[in-house]
């Protein structure tokens, strides 16, 4: 067992305990400044989920690694001059927060492919420093995004600022979740709330998250 597939097993284990009977949530691995062996490593132990943020990085991964029919999120925040590269590259975008770039990444998203999974960034504590929508923004948004051909809106994604209790992350994550299930009530095809990373994991996941990024508790610290 290598090094990688012993930190996934930690990180199922961790996601286990706190789903309890409800249903396991999505692990997107995070697979920034990674290498392909690395990303490799961690397929090979059934992973199929990997997220990247920069795109110049992330193309040559996603071509060299193509023989794995992996899935690729971007996770990063989105230049409008980048958008048809992301349009043709990926299969999930988790950080639309403007109508602009939702409408290039459908105009960019190639006839051949599946429509184009979008989630919406949500600035769930109102940080100047933070990219997303505020929670007054998100069902305009989103009905904007429904009249556009070629993606698909799926939910939501946050990051919510850190918090060293248990309790306070579990609260602003169930303010997520709250948000979520009213976005789902209008919409059919909403499935995917995209919250929790290494350290609120376990907060995230009883709020009820149905997928997680996590990034160091897999690959290790970046050297």
């Amino acid at each position: 067992m290598t090094r990688i597939s012993e930190k996934i097993k930690s990180v199922q284990t961790r996601l286990s305990k706190a789903a309890g009977e409800a249903d396991l949530p999505r692990l997107v691995a995070v697979s920034k400044t990674r290498s392909e062996q690395a990303i490799r490593e961690a397929a090979e132990s059934g992973l199929r989920g990997f997220g990247e943020n920069y795109l110049q990085e992330a193309i040559p991964k996603i071509e060299g690694l193509a023989d794995l029919n992996l899935t690729w999120h971007f996770i990063g925040s989105i230049q409008s001059n980048k958008t048809a590269d992301i349009a043709r590259n990926f299969d999930w975008v988790h950080t639309v927060e403007r109508e602009k770039v939702a409408r290039r990444l459908s105009d960019s998203r190639p006839e051949n492919l599946l429509p184009l999974n979008l989630l919406i960034q949500v600035n769930i504590d109102d940080e100047d420093s933070k990219a997303g929508v505020s929670t007054e923004e998100i069902f305009e948004l989103a009905e904007r995004i429904q009249d556009l051909p070629r993606v698909k809106l799926r939910g939501l994604m946050a990051i919510p600022k850190p918090r060293a209790d248990f309790e306070a992350q579990l609260s602003i994550c169930r303010q997520m979740k709250h948000l979520f299930d009213q976005l789902k009530q209008q919409y059919a095809e909403i499935d995917t709330l995209s919250l929790g990373m290494s350290s609120d994991l376990e907060a995230a996941v009883q709020a009820g998250s149905s997928l997680v990024r996590i990034g160091t508790d897999i690959f290790g610290a970046r050297t």
